[in-house]
């Protein structure tokens, strides 16, 4: 993380634990892997180290929109599941649903970052939601509000992969919604 930015330009220090995260077609998050657009439109299956009695936090965001060079739509929020008890992703709260991957064209390479943050206890998530093929409150969301607002700490695991664009994302935004 440290290589491409993450640590310190976002988190002060990397996670301890890797997030193991196995999209349905097989591809596979690897520290700063390169994917492209379409290999990763479906939410993928999350894994990490939890205790089965606590609750947690999983975030994928985009700190790169509409460019690295200039990220004034930063950050965008692509998935943010809370109230995780023992790392059952399917059973949290969602308030973001996932949303893959979509680099404007031109912009190079950005970075999808995931972590999960223990939480103390279970939270009541006062955030907007977001539909999978909305836009609706995921630009210009704050990760470091988010984690201050409820108190989630360092995050305990995390990953990340790097996608530029491609013609899906063309294909994609067409059905997207502002609402």
């Amino acid at each position: 993380m440290e290589a491409d930015g993450i640590v310190p330009q976002i988190l002060e220090t990397a996670p301890a634990a890797h997030l193991h995260l196995t999209y349905p077609n097989g591809k596979k998050v690897k520290l700063g892997n390169e994917l492209a657009p379409e290999e990763v439109k479906d939410e993928p299956q999350a894994e990490w180290e939890a205790d089965p009695a606590k609750y947690y936090t999983l975030v994928m965001f985009d700190p790169d929109a509409p460019s690295r060079k200039e990220p004034t739509l930063a950050d965008v929020k692509h998935w943010l599941v809370g109230n995780i008890q023992g790392g059952d992703v399917s059973k949290g709260d969602v308030i973001a649903e996932y949303f893959g991957s979509g680099p404007p064209k031109g912009t190079d390479l950005h970075r999808y970052i995931f972590l999960v943050y223990e939480q103390k206890e279970r939270v009541t998530f006062d955030e907007p939601r977001s539909l999978k093929e909305s836009r609706a409150h995921r630009l210009k969301w704050s990760l470091k509000e988010f984690v201050k607002k409820y108190e989630l700490g360092s995050p305990v695991a995390g990953d990340f992969f790097k996608a530029q664009w491609d013609s899906y994302v063309d294909e994609r935004n067409k059905r997207v919604t502002n609402h």
